[in-house]
């Protein structure tokens, strides 16, 4: 088969795609011929040697395959020869064929194609497990989405006005706040603004009479988070997704006594770990909101795998919206 390789960490031009042996399924495993395979800006640090998980080399990065289950392992139940599945795995999709546990495949309804089952995994289950888990949202609450058009930010948008809030969205172009306006968001801020410690809080107090927000989404950090804390209401919560502007940021214990503000992390991975049949559960609301139309996921662009390149470098030059899909153009 076909597959992105990482021999050593390092730039993302120094990765390619070879011919590497067909992988083989193990106990608690299935095999996928891949149709769709999801990109995120994890992948990219992780081919980079930036991301805390560092694989033993060589292996094939990526998180999210969609496909067809041609083999399944011993102990193997859930899943049978033929299903239509969504994987995320830690790394392994960058290719044709995919070994992945049982317990991280989700069988896929027939309303959903692969290319939207790959492009929803990784981001839609981030974006709800920060809300409805994470965050403790409750029904009409304000929640400020912010780099709301990146892949994260945009299924964000989309999983909180599905759940009722009122979505305050951020970003840093017109363009780029356009969309997540297109996708349900009722406000938008500018986070290009020169005074950003400043400017976010007044903007977001600007649309909530001076009061704030009751959560923040933040897959950005940096000066970002340092300027969103601000804008919190009393109670209210920032949940901390990843690091998209290079920094990760410091905030001092004592600033969270002054509005019984709480500062939440959120690491996908352990959810799967440590609540499996929790996250069977988001999955299948998020296929049923997918199926019901309640959210729409946007897929931006698709890539065949062999150009797997020009996607992930658009995390880089941070040119990168929506969702963005390599395909291994097996159809379906």
């Amino acid at each position: 088969m076909r597959g992105v390789v990482v021999h050593e960490f390092g730039p993302l031009e120094s990765h390619k795609l070879e011919v590497v042996a067909d992988p083989r399924p193990g106990p608690d495993e299935v095999l996928i011929d891949v149709h769709a395979i999801g990109v995120n800006f994890p992948d990219t640090l992780m081919m980079q040697g930036l991301y805390q998980i560092k694989p033993e080399r060589p292996f094939v990065p990526g998180r999210d395959g969609a496909g067809i289950v041609t083999e399944i392992g011993d102990n193997v139940t859930r899943i049978r020869v033929g299903d239509r599945v969504t994987s995320l795995v830690t790394y392994g999709a960058y290719a044709e064929q995919l070994v992945a546990p049982e317990s991280r495949c989700f069988h896929l309804p027939d309303e959903i194609d692969f290319v939207i089952g790959a492009g929803i995994t990784t981001v839609y289950n981030t974006a709800y497990v920060a809300l409805m888990i994470r965050g403790q949202y409750q029904t009409g609450e304000t929640v400020l989405v912010l780099g709301a058009s990146g892949g994260v930010g945009l299924a964000a948008v989309d999983v909180a006005k599905a759940k009722g809030a009122r979505v305050i969205a951020g970003d840093i172009s017109q363009e780029k706040n356009a969309l997540a306006k297109a996708h349900g968001a009722d406000y938008t801020i500018d986070l290009s603004c020169n005074d950003l410690r400043e400017e976010l809080r007044k903007q977001v107090f600007a649309v909530t009479d001076g009061r704030g927000v009751d959560i923040i989404l933040d897959p950005v950090g940096g000066d970002v988070f340092d300027a969103a804390l601000r804008a919190l209401a009393f109670a209210g919560r920032i949940v901390v997704i990843g690091f998209a502007s290079g920094r990760i940021p410091e905030a001092k214990a004592g600033y969270f006594n002054v509005k019984n503000i709480t500062l939440a992390g959120m690491a996908l991975d352990l959810h799967f770990k440590h609540a499996p049949e929790t996250m069977e559960k988001v999955v299948a609301d998020i296929f049923d909101m997918c199926v019901k139309g309640q959210i729409n996921p946007e897929i931006t662009a698709t890539y065949p795998l062999e150009d797997f390149h020009k996607a992930i470098e658009l995390f880089g030059q941070r040119k990168s919206v929506g969702k963005m899909v390599l395909t291994t153009g097996k159809g379906g």
